[in-house]
């Protein structure tokens, strides 16, 4: 069988012009500065359902850009979420790619407070990268202590991607950060519902990280 389209940049093109095309069709209409992150996220997905459920707040796409193109840190949830980020974006930029779910600080400080690792991660997110992206594909309740830094005036990341897949307090995390982050003015992009997950947080970044690099 003789292939249409040969190579990955032949394939990925041909992709988001599909993509593009059922979008039409669907007639969902993306604005301008939020069409490449939700392309990518359909992309990887191949879930038309991101065009109408992932919602971002005023200017979102473009704080996240800027941060990055300042060479702010990405900070995943999940070692899969980081290791879906773009290895060679981060490095045009000079941004990190971080995730402590394996540390053994979070382990211990996860049983000393009574909370997940992922709750426990967040504070030292906030101690070390304040400013950084934080990229949630997984854990709701990182989302849950998010949204209480923020509220306590401890924490303003430069963007908050919530995506988080399940079914316990994940819609619940989703609209929490969603409201605290409109309230306090902090850059989101949220997949509002069950759906996301790590591959989805690491598609944004992704986006984000290919037009900050000027790779796109």
């Amino acid at each position: 069988m003789k292939l249409e389209y040969g190579t990955p940049m032949d394939i990925e093109g041909e992709s988001m012009r599909r993509i593009q095309e059922e979008l039409d069709a669907r007639g969902i209409v993306l604005p301008p500065d939020r069409a490449a992150v939700v392309k990518r996220v359909i992309h990887t997905t191949a879930d038309f359902d991101y065009g109408e459920n992932l919602w971002f707040t005023s200017g979102a796409a473009e704080a996240g850009t800027a941060a990055l193109k300042r060479g702010a840190a990405i900070v995943t949830d999940t070692n899969m979420a980081r290791a879906g980020v773009s290895a060679a974006a981060c490095e045009r930029l000079g941004a990190e790619r971080l995730c402590y779910m394996a540390d053994p600080r979070m382990a211990r400080r996860a049983g000393e407070l009574g909370v997940t690792r992922a709750a426990a991660a967040v504070d030292l997110w906030a101690e070390l990268h304040p400013e950084a992206v934080f990229a949630v594909g997984n854990a709701p309740t990182a989302l849950l202590r998010m949204a209480e830094l923020i509220e306590e005036g401890r924490l303003r990341p430069a963007l908050v991607i919530g995506v988080p897949v399940g079914f316990v307090n994940v819609v619940e995390s989703k609209e929490r950060i969603w409201s605290v982050c409109r309230e306090r003015q902090i850059p989101a992009i949220v997949a509002m519902g069950r759906k996301g997950g790590s591959a989805v947080a690491a598609a944004i970044c992704n986006a984000l990280l290919y037009q900050a690099a000027g790779m796109r």
